[in-house]
């Protein structure tokens, strides 16, 4: 009896030591080091895209629309608007 006790603790001990463990290895992975980051606002900056260009006409876009269907079918000698 007395050594299922001894066991008994044992394992106690050692599911406390792997949870602490684990504990503290997540808390290391989790916390970005500044070190190896370099500049931490330059690590969480987010990427923005700019983009220049017209805004199309109704017209144009019924005209890409048509051309890209028949682009698609492969209909190439069919006459745009």
């Amino acid at each position: 009896m007395k050594a299922l006790k001894n066991m008994e603790a044992i394992f106690t001990v050692a599911v406390a030591i792997a949870c602490g463990a684990s504990y503290a290895s997540y808390a290391s992975f989790t916390r970005p080091q500044a070190a190896e980051t370099g500049n931490a606002a330059q690590a969480n900056a987010i990427p923005v895209v700019v983009v220049s260009a017209k805004r199309l006409t109704e017209q144009e876009k019924k005209i890409s629309l048509i051309e890209e269907r028949q682009a698609l079918l492969g209909n190439t000698t069919a006459s745009a608007l």
